[in-house]
Order: C-alpha cells, then sequence, then structure tokens
C-alpha cells in the first residue's frame, strides 16, 4: 500500500442533538418548574439576553443539555492531547483489531518551526528553507522506515497488536468524540489561540487546526450560545 503524506485534519460534526432553545428551557426551569417544557420550542432570538446572561455569570448546567458528536481524523499526537478533556466521551479505531492504514503527518510549510520563549508563555515563528526541508525530509524517511517494518511483521504472520508497536504518533487514527456544549468551551478556551481571550492559552498548533473546525460547525448550530461566549471573552460557564 502506498503511503500518504498529509498535512490537515478531518472534522465533521455526524450528529447532533444541540440549539440554543437547549439552553432557554433548561434555564427556566429554575423558575417555571414543568412549565419551562413550553421553552422547548421557542425562538431563542427573543432570549438572547437570558444566554448572555447565563454565559456572563458562569450559571453552566444549562449549556450541557446538548449533544454534539465529531468524527475527527488527525495524528495520534493530537488524541494523545485531545484525550486529556474528560468531559468527552470517545471511541477511536484499534490497530488491535484493523490493519492501520499508512497516512503520516508532515508539517505544511506554513507551519512555524522555532520555539522561542519560555515555557508557558513562549511562541513560534517561521522556520528557513533549510529548517522546513530538514523536516520534511526526516519526518518522510522515518514514516517510510517505520512502516516498512510493520508490514514486515504483519506479512510474516505477526499479530496486528504486536506490529503496530513501531509506528510513530505522526500515523493519522480517526475517532468519534461526544461532548455537550459546555465541555466543547471549555475544550475552545484551552485549544485556540485569541488574543482577545479572557485568559491567553498557547495551543499546540496541530490540535488548534481540530479546534477551529469544531467551533465553525458548532457556531452553525448554537449561533446564539457561540456569540454569547465570543462576547465574554471565551471563558466557558
Amino acid at each position: 500500500m502506498e503511503i500518504c503524506f498529509r498535512s490537515g485534519v478531518t472534522v465533521e460534526l455526524v450528529k447532533h442533538a444541540a440549539s440554543d432553545a437547549d439552553v432557554i428551557w433548561a434555564a427556566r426551569v429554575s423558575t417555571k418548574g414543568e412549565s419551562s417544557l413550553a421553552d422547548v420550542e421557542a425562538d431563542p432570538e427573543r432570549s438572547r439576553g437570558l444566554i448572555n446572561f447565563l454565559m456572563r455569570d458562569r450559571h453552566g448546567t444549562p449549556f450541557e443539555h446538548s449533544t454534539l458528536t465529531f468524527y475527527v481524523r488527525a495524528p495520534i499526537f493530537v488524541f494523545r492531547e485531545f484525550m486529556r478533556h474528560r468531559t468527552f466521551s470517545y471511541n477511536e479505531e484499534s490497530g488491535r483489531y484493523r490493519e492501520l492504514e499508512p497516512e503520516f503527518y508532515v508539517p505544511a510549510p506554513e507551519r512555524k518551526l522555532v520555539q522561542v520563549g519560555k515555557p508557558g508563555r513562549y511562541d513560534f515563528v517561521e522556520g528557513t528553507p533549510e529548517q522546513h526541508a530538514l523536516v520534511t525530509e526526516a519526518t518522510k524517511e522515518a514514516y517510510r522506515q517505520a512502516y516498512g517494518a510493520y508490514r514486515r511483521m504483519l506479512d510474516a504472520g505477526i499479530a496486528r497488536e504486536v506490529a503496530r508497536t513501531v509506528l510513530p504518533v505522526g500515523l493519522y487514527s480517526s475517532m468519534y468524540a461526544t461532548c455537550n456544549a459546555r465541555a466543547l468551551m471549555n475544550f475552545l478556551s484551552l485549544r485556540t489561540r485569541r488574543e482577545d481571550a479572557a485568559f491567553p492559552s498557547f495551543p499546540q498548533r496541530e490540535i488548534e487546526m481540530v479546534a477551529e473546525r469544531m467551533e465553525r460547525e458548532w457556531a452553525a448550530v448554537m449561533p446564539l450560545t457561540h456569540a454569547a461566549f465570543e462576547a465574554n471573552r471565551r471563558v466557558a460557564p
């Protein structure tokens, strides 16, 4: 099988039960009781102020009454960071039960390569053409050797769960990740870098690429909640 090199990620919102109205009826049960069920189909635009109030004062539980399931295909090292977020549910493809496809991550030319500054406040700057050439050449060569060893073991009858041990974290994997809107906002506050955020974050670029695509999908289904998140400087309630 021919080895594939790529520098992007794939993110799809495959199913959801999420809308701004979910926030409204969940919040109003505290004052209206069972009559809040009448708000299940409420016009969220008429309650924009309520959503902003909940976000601003960090009344977070009404944002938990939604679910979003994303399909993500990205390098394994991205998933290892992603799974630090324990408020998601995950199911990932298994190298024990299927032969892993030879698809590997190589940083794109625009990926900044050189780290400057102190941990926690460091930044990245552009690499030289020579540095980019070195990264591209070295990663591709390492991937070819690793996948060649993997294939040789499989062809010799070695179990997949043993053969996979030689594969690097630059290999692409796939998973489903399910969360509610509150958990997603917490993820986005940490895994995107915005100058206007109340609490600056410095995520690795590759997981930020995933987060940016997840945010676009979420903003389309819960636009008022997303706008309130932005207006309140991206602080998760």
